[in-house]
């Protein structure tokens, strides 16, 4: 079949490296300068030849078989200032990253009924885009649990990652790895206060943009991230209300034994104390990951059962082809 022609945004680098493994053409909108979700095809991914630099003054002059938007103001503001009508009539996805509630600075009306000084809860909230010639992709079920979808016809599309050739469980470093951007601004939500108490009495690195901040390592390119990430004795997530973290799967993926909340999606990937550790009571998180420092062939017996759980759910075949099956419903 014909390798369709997808207009995108660089929204999430690591993602649209994933995603450029379904079988089509995906070119990503780029500005002078590569400001944020402006990059085009941008930074440290080994991206493949079907991902294209296309400067956004340019789009308009080029064809296309499905735009894939995937932020709020791709859908507000840059398909009517950025595209022709024709173009805007073509087939479309938007594919939403994080549950409700999750983006600082919420647009109003955002969630429904909310008012003024009103109490929304995030199981309230109205997904922006309500059309029902539109395809919303979801990156979880919780998110698509989690969101009023209202009548978008909505489908759930599950993160597949590809581990660097070589990439498996060591261990060696004795220490804890946390994996989270601009931790220190981020908060709660991302648990960093659960970070800063834990690194009292466990070993624990943080990285990521702004790391540096709490005084982490900093940034780790993202090709370089899981070989790093394998050589710790355990990677800790301390997030409390996110979506499903890539760096978290990949870890898995490598073998390498994860302490997390059991809460939202994670809930569903790890089986406590089986395949690694997932509590939310967290005093307890202190004592797993001392068990996991002290004894090195518990982590390799719970790393081993996350890496099959991550082979079977997570695989890049998988991915690829629910993206590529996706596309072809919608300009089908």
């Amino acid at each position: 079949m014909r390798r369709l022609n997808v207009l995108t945004w660089h929204t999430h680098g690591s993602y649209l490296y994933y995603l450029a493994h379904a079988p089509h053409e995906f070119h990503v909108l780029a500005r002078p300068g590569r400001p944020p979700g402006y990059g085009g095809r941008c930074g440290p991914f080994p991206f493949g030849p079907n991902v294209h630099d296309l400067p956004a003054a340019q789009a308009r002059e080029r064809e296309f078989d499905c735009i894939l938007f995937q932020e709020d103001h791709h859908w507000h503001k840059d398909q009517y200032e950025l595209l022709t009508p024709t173009q805007r009539a073509l087939p479309r996805i938007y594919l939403e990253h994080d549950p409700p509630g999750l983006l600082p600075g919420m647009a109003p009306g955002r969630a429904a009924g909310s008012s003024t000084g009103a109490t929304v809860w995030p199981t309230d909230a109205r997904h922006p885009v309500d059309d029902p010639n539109v395809l919303l992709v979801h990156v979880t079920p919780f998110n698509a649990l989690m969101w009023d979808s209202g009548r978008t016809p909505t489908r759930v599309i599950e993160h597949g990652v590809a581990l660097p050739q070589g990439v498996r469980y060591g261990g060696d470093i004795e220490r804890g790895l946390v994996v989270t951007n601009h931790l220190a601004r981020r908060g709660r939500r991302m648990g960093a206060d659960l970070f800063a108490a834990l690194r009292t009495e466990i070993p624990l690195d943080l990285v990521g943009m702004g790391s540096s901040e709490l005084g982490g390592i900093g940034e780790v390119d993202h090709p370089q991230l899981p070989g790093l990430a394998a050589r710790y004795r355990f990677l800790f997530s301390p997030v409390r209300y996110s979506s499903l973290s890539l760096s978290t799967i990949e870890a898995m993926m490598a073998g390498v034994p994860v302490v997390a909340l059991a809460t939202a999606e994670m809930a569903t990937v790890i089986a406590h104390g089986v395949s690694g550790v997932a509590v939310t009571d967290t005093r307890r998180l202190a004592d797993a990951m001392r068990a996991l420092l002290r004894d090195r062939g518990l982590a390799e017996r719970l790393g081993a059962a996350g890496r099959r759980t991550a082979l079977e759910r997570f695989s890049i075949a998988r991915f690829g082809a629910d993206w590529d099956a996706a596309l072809r419903h919608v300009t089908r």
